[in-house]
């Protein structure tokens, strides 16, 4: 299945303060995108799923 390019933006906890973050993902589909954008926030900044949030999720165009 060919890989495609999401854009995720959102925000995630860091102490008390709810800090924006933006992702370009590698992903077949935008569940896929979401699923490794959880996995990627949540091992870098040792954070469970329910302290990410996912506000869109975009398909870039072109490289």
């Amino acid at each position: 299945m060919e890989e495609k390019m999401f854009e995720v933006k959102g925000s995630f906890l860091m102490g008390e303060d709810w800090k924006p973050y933006t992702k370009v993902i590698k992903a077949p589909n935008e569940k896929q995108a979401r699923d490794r954008a959880f996995a990627l926030m949540g091992s870098k900044h040792n954070l469970k799923r329910r302290y990410i949030k996912i506000d869109g999720v975009t398909l870039v165009n072109g490289e």
